[in-house]
C-alpha cells in the first residue's frame, strides 16, 4: 500500500462499479462452467437456491453481485469443490465503488475505528431507511437495483460491531447533522433509534459536536481512522472525488490529533446520548 492512496468517499462520493467486468466477470464466468460441468439448466440452478433463472443469468454475466449465501449455496448445489466459496471475498468487495473497497477491507478487519461525521450519519450507524433516502437523493439518479445494492453494502459494514473481539469504535457526530431529517421525520426517527442502540454497546463510544462550540478542531472535513490487528494505523480522509487512505505516520498523527481534539471538544459520551434521546422526544 502507498503511503497515499487514492480512495473514495463510500458514504457521500461514490461511482458505479463497471458490470460484466472484472472481479464480477470472472465469478460469473466460473459460475457458469460449474452449471454447465454439472448439467444444469439456469432454472434448476435457480429453484435449488432460491433465486429466479433471470437472476441467475445476471449473476453469470457480472450484471448483479450475488450474495454469500448464494455463493456458499451453489457451491455445494454445483459441487464445486470451493471453487466458488474462494471468490466470496473478493465478490463481496465488488459491492462498493473500486476506490473504497482498500478502506472496505481496512475497516472491516479493523481493531479500532473513530469517525468524524459532517455530513451525514456515518454508514456504521446507518439504518435501512435512512440510507435508502441517501442513495436514492443521489445525483446523477442511481437506478433501483443499484440502490439496492449500495444499501445492502452498507448494511453488511455493520457486521464489524460484532466481530470477535470486538474492535474499539467510536464517533465524533455534528449536531447538525442528527437535526437534518433526510428521508422525513419518521425515517430521521427510527435513525436516532439506532444511533442510541449503538451508543448503549459497550465497544463503542458516540459523541455530538455541539453546533454552539467556539472551538473546533475539524473544520477540514470527515475522516476515519483505522487501526488493523497488526498495528497498523491508516486514515481515511473524505474528499469529493479524491478521497485517500493515508498511511505515512506523520500523515495519521496528523489527523488523530485532530480527532483527539475533537473528542475533547465533543460532548461526553454520557452526554451525547441523552442529547440524541432529547432529539428524539422533539421528532
Amino acid at each position: 500500500m502507498d503511503d497515499q492512496q487514492p480512495s473514495g468517499h463510500e458514504d457521500e462520493g461514490e461511482h458505479e462499479y463497471e458490470p460484466g467486468s472484472g472481479t464480477l466477470h470472472v465469478f460469473g464466468q466460473q459460475l457458469k462452467l460449474c452449471r454447465l460441468r454439472a448439467g444444469m439448466e439456469r432454472s434448476r440452478l435457480g429453484s435449488l437456491t432460491g433465486y429466479s433463472a433471470s437472476t441467475i443469468a445476471s449473476f453469470e454475466q457480472g450484471r448483479r453481485i450475488p450474495p454469500p449465501k448464494f455463493i456458499d449455496t451453489v457451491d455445494d448445489v454445483l459441487d464445486a469443490g470451493g471453487v466458488l466459496k474462494a471468490g466470496k471475498e473478493e465478490v463481496a468487495r465488488a459491492q462498493y465503488p473500486a476506490f473504497f473497497r482498500d478502506a472496505a477491507r481496512l475497516e472491516a478487519r479493523a481493531v479500532a475505528l473513530h469517525v468524524y461525521a459532517t455530513k451525514a450519519v456515518p454508514g456504521l450507524l446507518q439504518t435501512e431507511d435512512y440510507a435508502r433516502a441517501v442513495f436514492a437523493m443521489w445525483r446523477p439518479l442511481l437506478d433501483e437495483e443499484t440502490v439496492d445494492q449500495r444499501v445492502a453494502a452498507r448494511l453488511a459494514r455493520q457486521e464489524v460491531f460484532s466481530h470477535v473481539p470486538l474492535p474499539t469504535i467510536s464517533f465524533v457526530v455534528e449536531e447538525f447533522v442528527l437535526r437534518r431529517p433526510l428521508g422525513g421525520r419518521s425515517v430521521m426517527r427510527g435513525q436516532l433509534e439506532q444511533v442510541l442502540m449503538h451508543g448503549h454497546r459497550r465497544n463503542v463510544e458516540i459523541q455530538v459536536m455541539p453546533i454552539e462550540r467556539e472551538e473546533h478542531a475539524g473544520l477540514e472535513g470527515p475522516f476515519t481512522l483505522i487501526e488493523t490487528g497488526k498495528g497498523q494505523r491508516i486514515a481515511y480522509v473524505e474528499a469529493y472525488k479524491d478521497s485517500r487512505l493515508y498511511t505515512d505516520r506523520t500523515s495519521v498523527r496528523e489527523i488523530e490529533e485532530q480527532y483527539g481534539l475533537l473528542r475533547a471538544q465533543a460532548l461526553p459520551p454520557r452526554e451525547s446520548l441523552a442529547f440524541v434521546e432529547n432529539l428524539l422526544g422533539e421528532a
